[in-house]
């Protein structure tokens, strides 16, 4: 077990049987969309209730079996962020959808962990697509992605029969929301990561004509390589090598900008 997935493990059980004993802090902590900007907390509260023993179980048995691994993958900071981010994501998902579709009320009550659970299985599929996994029970294990898959397909059912008139105890709009989020978040990190950083900065590096190479070239070789970590020396070297050798228009954005890194301290 890993830390954040035992205190979240701890916390639901927690609050389940304490919203048990004391049914106003259920009402006080749910997600009603109706009420929602009264009671802001809630879009962060509404993911510690459940609607009961077998809702709890199933959802606890999701981040019992995929978030420590995802955890360990991720670092106990960031899978706190994304686990709380399809929670979030979740829940104005299920505060907006009735706003905009009839059907679904916007006093019913939304409540429980699956948003932030669903976010925590894409994420999971995410890295390990190709895990398989038994479902009882369906007695053949199945691929992470397709279970993603299925509960993709029974989420836009369950909203398609809501639609129709047909009433679903369960937030399918919800589930949806917590895939929703994690993939938003997952995007974000892929965006804003230190190799995409660095690709973007080669990349939009300008264009230097002779005499700014030959500024460079007598900068890079002021550097003191002897104040340079031996890892980063032995790189300097080569690059200082390939540029004598070679000439300076062989070297690469990512050397120049290697260079450029230790010539201004």
């Amino acid at each position: 077990m890993t830390p954040w997935v035992t205190r979240l493990l701890l916390a639901n059980v927690a609050l389940f049987f304490l919203s048990g004993a004391v049914p106003s802090l259920y009402a006080l902590f749910a997600l009603v969309p109706g009420w929602v900007v009264s009671r802001p907390w809630t879009l962060v509260s509404y993911m510690f209730l459940h609607g009961g023993l077998w809702h709890l179980a199933f959802n606890m048995l999701v981040l019992y079996f995929f978030g420590p691994r995802l955890e360990s993958r991720l670092g106990s900071r960031v899978f706190l962020q994304l686990y709380f981010f399809s929670g979030l994501v979740a829940g104005l998902v299920s505060v907006i959808v009735p706003f905009l579709i009839p059907s679904f009320s916007t006093m019913t009550a939304v409540v429980g962990a699956s948003g932030a659970l669903y976010g925590v299985l894409l994420a999971f599929a995410h890295y390990w697509p190709d895990e398989r996994i038994l479902i009882i029970p369906i007695p053949i294990p199945i691929r992470i992605r397709t279970m993603v898959i299925l509960a993709t397909l029974i989420a836009i059912g369950g909203i398609a029969m809501e639609i129709m008139g047909s009433p679903q105890r369960i937030a399918h709009h919800a589930h949806l929301g917590g895939f929703l989020g994690a993939w938003i978040f997952m995007k974000w990190r892929e965006v804003n990561s230190p190799a995409a950083q660095f690709k973007r900065k080669a990349e939009g590096a300008p264009k230097r004509g002779w005499m700014q190479d030959r500024d460079a070239a007598q900068r890079w070789a002021a550097i003191d390589r002897e104040s340079l970590h031996p890892v980063n020396r032995e790189a300097y070297d080569e690059i200082m090598e390939k540029l004598r050798t070679q000439g300076l228009p062989s070297l690469t954005d990512r050397e120049r900008l290697f260079l450029d890194r230790f010539s201004r301290g």
